[in-house]
């Protein structure tokens, strides 16, 4: 089980090279936040993700963000 707060906490300061997303166990999308990090949209991507992850419950966070094995 992933800790949400590590994850918002990734998502908000090393958003941009995608360390949350390979956290989540989303490696592809991880890939192409490193690739894209020069827009610095994946930068403002993770602020998003890392405030609307601390934001939600422990249930809804490991349906939204958590890859499910």
């Amino acid at each position: 089980m992933k800790i949400k707060k590590t994850y918002g906490i990734l998502a908000i300061l090393l958003g941009g090279v995608g360390v949350h997303f390979f956290y989540a166990g989303k490696n592809g999308y991880g890939i192409l936040s490193i690739l894209f990090s020069w827009t610095f949209v994946p930068s403002i991507i993770g602020i998003v993700l890392g405030i609307m992850a601390l934001c939600s419950s422990e249930e809804e966070f490991q349906k939204k963000f958590i890859l499910q094995e």
